[in-house]
């Protein structure tokens, strides 16, 4: 399989490319840069690799929630290319990719994932590990304010494992929630590396679209209605 993946709903700007077995990756944690960075990483991975993107399977697209600046630019960056190579866009959960790196490199059965959103409040998104060690909604994305989370109910588990950077944005809702969670990782922003596996899935169900039928995942309304905060 072919496809391109792309993720700068946060502070990263991520770009990877899937050609058969080979991966090529570009990956910075850089503020402010995603316009910058983001074409020339495409550009990169698809010199390395030999490809063209007219040969591509789909693209993955990190759709948030995050960053409304930055799902601005990678949808964009996204449906451009998308509809001057003729190729489909795969909208993948940018919390699911911070689940599957998790995943992939732990034996954590589920993943509390939260990032940023700014007015002190997370996106949030708990994921369990399905049959093919992927990401499986076990709630809806949603916000949450620096509370406990209900949804974790009263005991603590080994292999659940906190992700993204709002826990360490937001230390209250950390230690509203510390005795439910089994350990807190390093894992602050998603990988394009592993919104492939979320895009091949994807390309399977049929979740494949035109680009001009892209609808970012912003979950908050009001800020997607106005200007944005810049990318923190």
């Amino acid at each position: 399989m072919r496809l391109l993946a792309i993720d700068t709903s946060s502070l990263a700007c991520s770009v990877a490319l899937q050609c058969g077995d080979r991966i090529e990756e570009r990956h910075e944690e850089q503020a402010r840069e995603h316009t910058r960075l983001l074409t020339p990483m495409i550009r990169d991975v698809v010199a390395s690799t030999g490809i063209a993107l007219s040969d591509l399977d789909a693209i993955a697209l990190g759709n948030g929630p995050g960053s409304f600046i930055g799902m601005r630019i990678a949808a964009s960056v996204a449906q451009g290319l998308a509809h001057g190579s003729g190729v489909l866009i795969v909208p993948v959960s940018s919390l699911a990719a911070v689940a599957a790196e998790i995943f992939a490199t732990s034996d954590a059965a589920e993943v509390v994932v939260a990032q940023d959103a700014h007015m002190n409040e997370v996106y949030l998104g708990i994921f369990t590990r399905d049959d093919d060690d992927l990401p499986a909604e076990r709630i809806s994305e949603r916000l949450q304010s620096q509370t406990r989370i209900e949804e974790l109910g009263e005991g603590a588990s080994a292999t659940r494992v906190a992700a993204g950077f709002g826990w360490q944005r937001y230390p209250e809702l950390t230690e509203a929630n510390r005795p439910v969670i089994g350990r807190f990782s390093g894992v602050h922003y998603p990988r394009a590396r592993h919104l492939l596996g979320l895009g091949r899935a994807g390309l399977r169900r049929g979740d494949a679209l035109e680009p001009r039928h892209l609808v970012p995942a912003y979950l908050r309304h009001k800020v997607a209605s106005t200007p944005g905060p810049k990318i923190s």
